[in-house]
């Protein structure tokens, strides 16, 4: 089967790695579910196990796509539900030992519930990265190697684009016993998914589905505690009813997705190149991440004397629409965690993430633009010249 052609998003559109515009597989299955997927899937009645077929159907296609038994697929409001429902529920395990590892560049929800396991009395292993934001594998090996209760890190970062060493950091994990938590967040529907995981987690909205749904897949074998007592809805990982119109559309847009990876990811690596030189060629850059070993959709860059914010700001006025420094930061006005972990610049910090389908000519033209943008955001700083 020649693999199918993602649609054009949105022009000027460039922060997928935040949000990928809803696919047009996943609109047409919404509409539909609405009409099939309202009733309760825990009833006995003819509606309630029609919502039920669905939503078996939708955790194979998950499965399917990530290589797993589909009984191991639960669905969270969230990805970072997903997370921190993971972190909890291996860690509340009797017996589990008392101790946490991640990387230093962790999404914040795996951050935020390492300070939680951390007020609890819990010791949290927090593992260092280069400049290029990888994690040091014998430092790794050596915080796995002392014994946890569950060890969590990114298939690759949301903010720079560096995969991660996954392969080795799984070894290490085996070798020690302890089970590893993968956000897939920005890999998933765009890489194959690699078999080095015991727990993976991922949001719908970042490959094209709706917003308000989360994956969080467990090998079998491994328990994790429900937050709350089982009660029929996703093992009791979260209450209330399934979204199941959302979840059915979510299951597509996965398998368009990952369909249409083998000839989009490419060209996207390609497009990133030449955001990448564009950085480089701006006076006082520093471009982010790995060059060679990284995400195809991402390129990131800070740029000396100029505030992201601004940047941001300008771009958009100029029709494109980037980030500045981690979602989870940026609003705070406070540094990005990954770029402080990484000992690199955090001033003047942007964040080019394309999605799928993207026209070559918004590149051509962010790039285009770019250098002017700094300048005049520079000269605004009164640094100009500098």
């Amino acid at each position: 089967m020649t693999p199918a052609t993602p649609p054009a998003p949105p022009a000027g559109y460039l922060d997928a790695a935040t949000a990928e515009p809803l696919h047009p597989a996943a609109r047409a299955v919404l509409a539909a579910a609405y009409e099939q997927g309202w009733a309760d899937p825990g009833r006995r009645y003819a509606s309630g196990r029609r919502a039920r077929a669905l939503l078996d159907g939708a955790r194979e296609q998950v499965a399917a796509v990530l290589g797993c038994r589909s009984d191991g697929v639960a669905f969270l409001p969230s990805g970072s539900v997903a997370l921190h429902a993971a972190v909890r529920g291996v860690l509340a395990v009797p017996r589990a030992q008392p101790r946490l590892v991640a990387s230093a560049v962790e999404h914040s929800a795996v951050l935020h519930a390492a300070a939680e396991a951390e007020a609890r009395g819990l010791a949290v292993a927090r593992v260092p990265v280069d400049a290029g934001g990888r994690i040091h594998l014998a430092a790794w090996g050596e915080a796995v190697g002392g014994g946890a209760g569950l060890a969590c890190l990114q298939s690759a970062n949301h903010e720079v684009g560096t995969r991660q060493p996954l392969g080795g950091a799984y070894a290490a994990c085996r070798e020690a016993g302890v089970p590893l938590l993968v956000d897939a967040a920005q890999t998933l529907g765009r890489e194959p998914v690699p078999d080095c995981w015991d727990l993976l987690a991922a949001s719908a909205h970042k490959w094209g589905g709706p917003s308000g749904v989360g994956i969080l897949a467990v090998r079998p074998g491994l328990r994790c505690d429900p937050i709350l007592p089982p009660d029929g809805r996703e093992a009791g990982r979260w209450p209330g009813a399934v979204a199941l119109p959302a979840i059915l559309a979510a299951a597509t847009a996965l398998e368009a997705a990952a369909r249409e990876a083998a000839v989009e990811s490419p060209r996207l690596r390609a497009l990133t190149d030449r955001i990448r030189a564009a950085f480089a060629a701006v006076p006082d850059a520093v471009v982010l991440g790995d060059g060679e070993d990284r995400l195809p959709h991402i390129a990131a860059a800070s740029l000396l004397y100029a505030d992201g914010e601004s940047l941001v700001d300008a771009l958009d006025r100029e029709g494109f629409a980037v980030s500045s420094g981690s979602s989870c930061s940026s609003d705070l006005l406070q540094p990005s965690h990954v770029l402080v972990a990484m000992g690199v610049l955090t001033h003047g910090n942007l964040r080019v993430s394309l999605p799928r389908g993207v026209a070559d000519g918004d590149v051509e033209r962010f790039c285009a633009v770019l250098p002017g943008v700094v300048a005049a955001a520079r000269a605004g700083l009164g640094a100009d010249g500098l």
